[in-house]
């Protein structure tokens, strides 16, 4: 059985995190895009969300992660206790979060669910594929904002399509495949067809910002409901 190596090294980000709201519990961020939340094994790979702000708030843990090309929001835990509580809640599916993307064409309806289970692709390191036998179960709504048309440089315009997405479970890569299956892959994406289509190619960031983040507070009990808008 041969080793998968991951070669990934990931290029200087010089944005800062933004920090939007602290306590002594918890803090909450928006990520820059081009940033990996944990650092890699690599010791390349050594800046990310985790190892920032750990010089700042001593003893802090990730809940969750963004992948490296996503901006947006972000809760990261203060103590092992606060920790303990988030990430009950992320497994218990009580936490709700929102994503706003630009994806490529046009989408026909307004709106839908995608359900189609994933699974790693072991031929393919560091892509996930859908499997219907072995994948875990995986489910994501979409709601169309706008369709429009983008100039681009030669004359040509380029069909997008905005969206809200609402992921109902967590599996690594599920925004960006799902998109995929819906025929429209997110724009920038470049492992699942985001820059294949004339006048993508040269998109600076994958098109992908978690927008809202909603949970209960788990000293305060009191539900947190964070709105961060799409820099793009």
């Amino acid at each position: 059985m041969s080793t998968i190596i991951d070669t990934f090294i990931a290029p200087p980000c010089n944005d800062k995190i933004e920090t939007l709201y602290q306590d002594d519990h918890l803090v909450l961020i928006n990520k820059p895009a081009g940033l990996l939340s944990l650092s890699g094994k690599n010791p390349q790979n050594l800046d990310s969300v985790h190892y920032r702000l750990v010089q700042q708030y001593p003893g802090c843990t990730l809940v969750h992660r963004l992948d490296f090309g996503t901006s947006g929001l972000m809760v990261v835990a203060r103590n092992k206790a606060v920790n303990a509580s988030l990430c009950h809640q992320f497994s218990q599916r009580t936490v709700r979060k929102v994503y706003s993307a630009l994806l490529c064409g046009h989408v026909n309806t307004d709106e839908g669910v995608i359900d189609a289970p994933i699974a790693k692709d072991p031929a393919r390191f560091p892509l996930m594929s859908v499997c219907p036998n072995n994948g875990k179960p995986a489910r994501s709504r979409y709601q169309v904002v706008e369709r429009f048309n983008q100039s681009l440089a030669d004359g040509a315009t380029l069909p997008l399509t905005r969206v809200q997405l609402t992921p109902e479970t967590g599996r690594t890569h599920q925004l960006r495949i799902h998109c995929q299956l819906l025929g429209h892959p997110i724009l920038g994406c470049d492992l699942y067809g985001g820059r294949l289509l004339p006048g993508t190619e040269q998109t600076t960031r994958l098109m992908l910002h978690a927008c809202e983040l909603h949970f209960t507070h788990p000293i305060s009990g009191e539900c947190i409901n964070v709105h961060h808008s799409a820099p793009f």
